[in-house]
């Protein structure tokens, strides 16, 4: 099951490790805080954990399943945003990743708790979204 997970994750990571760059510069440039909002792993977790409850229902253990493949995407998923806080504090940059002070508290911030932000609405949201799923598969059969 966890390399079914990590198999299920890979393709995601290699987009947020794309994602992440992107606002960074998008806010170097100067776009709004609004638009940059709308770049961000929040939302691809979410649009993530909707494509995985489509997707599993029919494997043995989906809810297990989508929320092992959750707990290995947003952690991985992170360590470019801690990257990017070291670079920001290191230079002086002035990005909405420059929130906190020193390193054990970019470590708790961004890898435990962004990991959190991420895994728990994405985890009830991918939930709901296969509970419907494999309703419909029984009404329907």
């Amino acid at each position: 099951m966890f390399h079914r997970a990590l198999n299920l994750a890979k393709i995601p990571v290699l987009i947020a490790l794309l994602v992440t760059p992107v606002r960074f510069f998008l806010e170097l440039a100067g776009l709004p805080e609004t638009v940059i909002f709308l770049i961000g792993l929040l939302w691809l977790t979410l649009a993530l954990a909707v494509y995985w409850g489509i997707k599993l229902p029919d494997e043995a253990h989906p809810y297990l399943l989508l929320l092992l493949s959750l707990t290995i995407f947003a952690p991985l998923s992170r360590f470019p945003v801690f990257v990017l806080w070291w670079i920001t504090k290191t230079w002086e940059l002035g990005t909405h990743y420059d929130i906190f002070d020193n390193w054990s508290q970019a470590l708790i911030g961004q890898l435990f708790y962004g990991s959190l932000v991420q895994i728990i609405p994405g985890s009830l949201l991918g939930f709901l979204t296969l509970a419907i799923k494999r309703r419909r598969k029984t009404v329907t059969a």
